[in-house]
């Protein structure tokens, strides 16, 4: 462990010279986009589209005080955080991120245990290109009703879709409907618990649980409501455990093995919660990335006590769509990737690792310790691959 920790840091203080170095380029990369968060489809038919999706954003007291530093003292700025990721997020025709935390008010808020983020961050995520975000987590309910509520107007007023907790019955029977290119993509959400908190009082509808016959029920009736592809995200799995634990395999293999009239109810199942990358995989011909991990989140510690890199490592899936060739037929996925990124806490910023390879950082060892997990149940035998 401090061996690791110490390359950790090393990596850090190169990471900080080459994101210094690159902030003018990137500032002026993002100017030139002619319509921020969309790009040319770049699926064989151009009726295909993109789907980017990232793991759990966890803003720490470290987090939160570091966006006051970008923000000049001001306010609160997340946009710099999420900068070295924005190209990739930006030019898909649809991303998804997971937002684990509700947000606070009038500067009342706090980190772990009982989180209350800045609503600042909902623009952040719009900023970067984010269509819509999961938000049922463990921590959905750290603020009672009212912080889902802030968190969900934050949302709204960033023009970002959600999907997982609710403000009002009406609301949580609702279907997430997002568009793609010529698709209709319904997102969905669940988690495993909220920490022993209990739903509010007359709101069992206010986050959504994790229930097999239910986010079945619910894709068909999504499906029924117009969507042509079915993405679910869920939070669970083991913190600190690289591979799935028997609970996510066995709901995987359900959710992907249930069929409509020979249709697949789910399209794609995206993970998070565990704190570290986890396989990706081919269940029954649908891809379940089992978890993402931290895309943004301060120092972690695991069940020792120790500080432990792996909880700024996660990845970006992208899974590239091509429309079905009759009628009523299934979206399938043509293409499959996976971006490893870092969260380098002493910089404050998401990395794209392949891209700080390029530019001559140190971090091809995280870099491949990534991969190793990604593809340990097979993965690249089914075709994916590593992005850029």
């Amino acid at each position: 462990m401090i061996v690791r920790i110490a390359r950790r840091r090393q990596v850090a203080l190169a990471l900080t010279a080459l994101l210094a170095a690159a902030a003018a380029c990137q500032a002026q990369h993002q100017e030139q986009q002619a319509e921020p968060g969309r790009a040319a489809p770049t699926a064989a038919d151009p009726r295909g589209f993109t789907l980017v999706a990232s793991g759990d954003i966890l803003p720490h007291r470290s987090i939160i005080d570091r966006a006051r530093f970008d923000a000049g003292g001001r306010g609160y700025d997340f946009r710099p955080m999420l900068s070295g990721i924005r190209p990739v997020v930006a030019r898909a025709d649809l991303a998804l991120c997971h937002m684990e935390t509700v947000y606070g008010a009038n500067g009342d808020y706090t980190g772990y245990p009982a989180f209350k983020s800045p609503p600042e961050i909902a623009e952040s995520l719009a900023a970067t290109g984010y269509d819509g975000c999961s938000t049922a987590s463990n921590h959905s309910l750290d603020d009672g009703a009212e912080g889902i509520r802030r968190t969900l107007d934050a949302l709204d007023r960033a023009g970002v879709r959600h999907a997982g907790s609710a403000r009002a019955e009406e609301e949580a029977r609702a279907v997430t409907l997002l568009h793609a290119g010529a698709a209709r993509v319904a997102h969905l959400a669940y988690t495993y618990g909220t920490n022993d908190r209990s739903l509010p009082a007359g709101q069992p509808w206010a986050v959504n649980l994790i229930d097999e016959t239910r986010i079945i029920a619910d894709a068909r009736a999504a499906r029924q409501a117009g969507a042509d592809v079915v993405v679910v995200s869920l939070h669970w799995g083991t913190e600190w455990q690289d591979e799935p634990d028997r609970q996510q395999l066995a709901l995987a293999d359900a959710l992907t093995a249930s069929t409509t009239r020979g249709r697949p109810d789910i399209d794609l199942v995206l993970g998070t919660h565990a704190h570290v990358p986890q396989a990706y995989e081919k269940v029954n011909g649908t891809w379940v990335v089992y978890g993402m991990g931290d895309q943004v989140a301060g120092q972690m510690y695991n069940h020792s006590g120790a500080p432990d890199p792996r909880g700024n490592q996660s990845t970006l899936g992208r899974f590239t769509f091509a429309p079905p060739a009759r009628p009523g037929g299934r979206w399938e996925v043509t293409r499959a990737e996976f971006v490893p990124q870092l969260f380098d806490i002493d910089a404050g910023r998401a990395v794209n690792l392949n891209q700080a390879l390029a530019q001559g950082a140190d971090v091809r060892w995280v870099r491949d310790r990534i991969r190793g997990v990604v593809l340990s149940r097979g993965a690249a035998q089914d075709g994916l691959v590593m992005g850029q």
